[in-house]
């Protein structure tokens, strides 16, 4: 607690008082027990030696033992009332002649003085003033006691005063002196200060007054001190400048209690993880910090979550009533018909929140409430709302908090709005993580890991299971001739047939383009052929009506494969499923086929086959480097001239394409050494050619992250003497990393060597995403499903307007792949495409192209 300033200066004096009667105190006592200290060691010694002279005149006389116990007797009676204590010890050789005297118990000091090792003895303990003194021999003693010699001690006079009582007396005297003159001193010091004090202290309420009647910028303004005076110089200095200090102040003046409210605000509008996940609790929090500025009752946002629902959640500060809720419930219906952007949507609930249920909300009328808005409205993400408050009318009215209220709910608006965006994102990631976005089944990385799991499951409970390849017939004419708005139904009616025909445990997937795969738990090769003629039925009994009236049947082909009978790997039932798939298509399509040992045979001795060819392709030098070139768009001016470098067996005479030994290279392993050779060949034809154009290597993940690869392409960068940044690696979905986190290191580490990246197939899966968050890509190449049927599809079109979109805000350079012919080109340049890739554009070939 806070003293005050004659409080100050009274209790100031007053300790100051205490501690002079205090130090007077003790130096008084001091001075009363040294004087009595020695006073007393002067009488004891008085009386010792008057004592020592009586005894002696008696002993020269002789005495008898008589004698000698009434003479001690008469000192006992003469001192028995004092504060003195007289004692008598005779010492050994007269103890032999004359014999023991009741004597008091000796201590070791009377011992030694007996002995004649301490010669006469004052000293002053406890309170206690001792004398002792020794009776030596002399040459009249020897008469009597015959056996001592001269200086001989015959006994020991002790003379005791206790002044304890004295000391006792004498302190009692003066606290009380003390006690009857402190107040007295007291109440001078009391009236000293009050009057010291009454001068400032008046006028220094004056000036408190003044400052407690500022409660607003204008009554700051007309603040004036001038009239106060505080009597001393030194204050009135303090007052002067106080007053200088509020002229500089007037005119930068602005509400306190305002600005620290806008500040509190401004810190809590910050979006975390824990705001996006405990939102509703944090505008619960927002609400009571807004109550300690002014009075407010509720907060609302009203927001769309789906395409034809929106949610509603009403915070408020207390326990309402059950009238209030309604009354805020009627409020908020007149809000959602009065707004278009809610305009056919009926399907919300109302919630209602509460920030402190430990208190109840005070009694509202609906005519002393007023009620703020303002609206968010977004088409992409397709997000919008109307975020509110409710609070006293004399606050809303107020034209400074106004502008506060008008600023909570925009920064309020903008929060709630990119939470709900964000909540949304994220759910959708996380969902499409493992799910095709079209048809909403399993996607092909969830497929691989079921996989993994089942034959694991299966060799654990040695039971088979099957696995079923499905692929659409004629599905590309089809996507082709109606565009592909149909063939995005045609592939969601499939979806939908297989989901419902399957048996309830079978795992369903789309494994890319318009191929799906069953997991069938449990199944033999009967179990198999059961559930897929029953699909087969079901699909081709469906009829669709294309965009020209056309009925459009659907047909599929099926292949299959059974654990354990055809093969114990993953990777090896796939391939038979999938080439029994493409059997049943080479045998007239809308068929089923399970292979028999013959079959599983011939496809494990193709899967040979194909790997010979890689070990004797990588043994005989036979893997050949290819250029596809990718031409600069007519809206792009750098002039930049780039190739693609693709990777080709030359072998018997034929050229065998990559797609048809990538996988195996990859599942053999030996994908990382091929692609140190096809880079080092092409390595040297720039070096050859000298070309100066950018080379894109379309690199698997895997080889990014083999321990000896970065260290092996600087090797043959320096060794052909090749620009770092002219070289761009494509990072490809086609295989999933496990450790993500080793890639994103290591591509890291090329990038600050100076290589750059880019993002092949873009667009078509969510990861594509990810990467282009977590690596610094430089280029995206747009998946080519996007680009091939782009003059003819709008939703394809506003796609890849998007991508195009997003790589100029991120400054990325956009390549199209798939550029198969002019119409393409024409509707890319009015995209504003940077690159096309493509056969319209030029085919792979051995030698680099230029483009005039």
């Amino acid at each position: 607690m806070k003293k005050t300033f004659k409080n100050y200066i009274f209790s100031r004096q007053i300790i100051l008082v205490s501690i002079i009667f205090l130090l007077c105190f003790i130096f008084s006592t001091y001075i009363h027990t040294k004087l009595t200290k020695e006073e007393a060691l002067n009488h004891s010694k008085a009386i010792s030696n008057q004592i020592f002279s009586s005894m002696y005149q008696v002993m020269r006389k002789g005495w008898s033992r008589d004698d000698v116990m009434m003479f001690t007797k008469s000192l006992e009676d003469n001192f028995q009332s004092s504060n003195y204590e007289i004692n008598i010890y005779r010492g050994e050789k007269v103890k032999q002649l004359f014999g023991e005297i009741e004597e008091k118990q000796k201590d070791a000091t009377l011992v030694d003085v007996l002995n004649g090792k301490i010669e006469q003895l004052d000293s002053f303990e406890n309170n206690i003033v001792r004398n002792i003194l020794p009776l030596k021999a002399t040459t009249d003693c020897k008469a009597c006691h015959v056996n001592v010699n001269e200086g001989d001690v015959l006994g020991v006079l002790e003379v005791k005063q206790n002044l304890n009582s004295i000391f006792k007396e004498s302190k009692y005297q003066f606290i009380a002196f003390f006690l009857i003159i402190i107040p007295i001193f007291y109440l001078i010091a009391f009236i000293s200060s009050r009057n010291t004090t009454r001068k400032i202290t008046d006028n220094l309420d004056l000036f408190n007054n003044k400052v407690e009647n500022i409660n607003s910028i204008q009554d700051f303004r007309d603040f004036d001190s001038k009239d106060i005076d505080l009597y001393f110089k030194e204050f009135n200095q303090i007052i002067k400048n106080v007053d200088s200090m509020a002229g500089k102040l007037k005119g930068i003046a602005v509400d306190k209690e305002l600005l620290e409210f806008e500040i509190k605000l401004l810190d809590k509008f910050i979006i975390t993880s824990d705001v996006v996940k405990d939102w509703k609790e944090y505008i619960c929090d927002l609400l009571i910090e807004i109550n300690k500025i002014m009075e407010t009752y509720t907060l609302m946002t009203i927001f769309r979550v789906g395409e034809d629902q929106f949610e509603v959640d009403i915070f408020w500060l207390a326990l309402p009533k059950q009238h209030q809720k309604e009354m805020f419930d009627r409020y908020i219906n007149n809000i959602v018909k009065e707004a278009e952007y809610f305009q056919g949507m009926t399907d919300f609930t109302i919630k209602h929140i509460v920030a402190n249920k430990n208190i109840c909300l005070s009694e509202l009328e609906e005519d002393s409430i007023e009620y703020r808005t303002k609206s968010l409205f977004l088409d992409t993400p397709k997000i919008g709302g109307i975020v509110g408050i409710g609070l006293q009318s004399v606050f809303s009215n107020d034209p400074v908090r106004y502008i506060v209220i008008d600023s909570i709910l925009t920064t309020m608006a903008n929060l709630v709005g990119s939470v709900k965006a964000i909540h949304k994102y994220t759910q959708d990631l996380e969902y499409y993580a493992a799910r095709d976005p079209l048809t909403d089944l399993f996607n092909q990385r969830v497929f691989n890991d079921m996989m993994a799991y089942e034959i694991k499951r299966a060799q654990r409970h040695k039971y088979p299971f099957a696995l079923m390849v499905i692929d659409c017939d004629n599905f590309k004419p089809i996507n082709d001739n109606f565009g592909h708005s149909f063939g995005d139904k045609f592939l969601q009616t499939v979806a939908d047939i297989l989901e419902k025909e399957k048996r309830p445990e079978d795992i369903v997937a789309r494994y890319g383009g318009d191929e799906f795969t069953i997991i069938l738990p449990e199944c033999d090769e009967n179990g198999a052929m059961a559930v897929a003629n029953r699909i087969s039925k079901r699909i081709e009994q469906e009829k669709l009506i294309a965009p020209d009236g056309t009925r459009v049947g659907i047909t599929i082909s099926i292949g299959i494969s059974v654990y354990p009978t055809h093969s114990l790997s993953q990777k090896d039932m796939f391939i038979i499923a999938d080439s029994m798939m493409y059997q049943a298509k080479e045998e007239g399509k809308n068929s089923i086929k399970i292979p028999n040992q013959t079959d599983v045979s011939s496809i494990l001795k193709q899967k040979q086959e194909k790997s010979s060819l890689l070990i004797k392709a990588i043994e005989n030098d036979q893997i050949e480097a290819y250029f596809q070139p990718i031409k600069p768009s007519s809206s792009n001016h750098n002039g930049l001239v780039i190739h693609e470098l693709l990777m080709r067996i030359h072998q018997d005479g034929k050229v065998v394409s990559a797609f048809e030994f990538i996988e195996i290279a990859e599942a053999r392993g030996l994908i990382n050494t091929m692609d140190l050779m096809v880079i080092e060949k092409a390595f040297r034809k720039i070096q050859e050619s000298s070309y100066e154009g950018i080379l894109f290597i379309n690199l698997s993940p895997k080889s990014l992250i083999m321990g000896d690869f970065i260290n092996k392409i600087n090797g043959f960068v320096e060794k052909y003497n090749i620009q770092k940044e002219k070289i761009v690696f494509e990072i490809t979905e086609r295989e999933t990393v496990k450790n993500f986190s080793l890639l994103e290191k290591f591509v890291h580490i090329l990038k600050s060597e100076g290589y750059k990246f880019a993002i092949d197939d873009f667009g078509a899966g969510f990861s594509s995403f990810h990467y282009i968050k977590k690596f610094p890509i430089d280029y995206v190449k747009i998946d080519g499903d996007f680009i091939v049927n782009i003059n003819k599809d709008a939703k394809d079109k506003a796609f890849v307007n998007s991508i195009v979109t997003l790589a100029k805000e991120l400054e990325v350079q956009a390549i199209a792949e798939f550029v198969e012919n002019e119409e393409i080109v024409k509707v890319l340049d009015e995209l504003e495409i940077d690159y096309y890739q493509g056969y319209h554009i030029g085919k792979p070939s051995q030698n680099f192209v230029s483009f005039k």
